[in-house]
């Protein structure tokens, strides 16, 4: 049997879809042709990407490749997030109970609620008057 060169998984948050590989390395994460480090400058984000290597101690074992798009930085780093975890599952299934207990292969499925008619948003009336 050959042995697989990348792993790959998907990722969703909110509208944001991520397709992410994992390759053999030592931990560059590029996202979108750009490392990282610079297309997401907070430290919050960067962590939330990061955490499904740290958790299971594979940070210097596997570069990451993704592709994210839709919404905005919260949202593609929670995807981002959730396809590391998948990709590292189809790398070495015995993570998965380390994952699942971090909560890092559970999608987040809360997203914006739409907008009802006569309303001004999801849920806000207008101003009620008495007189």
């Amino acid at each position: 049997m050959e042995k697989q060169s990348y792993f790959h998984g998907t990722g969703r948050r909110k509208s944001a879809v991520a397709q992410v590989r994992l390759l053999p390395g030592d931990g560059a994460i590029i996202i979108n042709g750009i490392p990282y480090e610079e297309r997401f400058p907070r430290l919050e984000h960067r962590r939330t990407i990061a955490q499904p290597l740290l958790v299971s101690e594979h940070t210097a074992k596997y570069n990451g490749v993704a592709k994210v798009a839709g919404v905005g930085v919260w949202g593609q780093s929670g995807a981002i997030s959730h396809g590391i975890a998948r990709a590292l599952i189809r790398a070495d299934e015995k993570l998965r109970p380390i994952l699942r207990q971090h909560g890092l292969l559970t999608r987040d499925s809360r997203v914006k609620e739409r907008k009802k008619p006569g309303l001004k948003r999801a849920r806000k009336a207008p101003q009620y008057t008495k007189r």
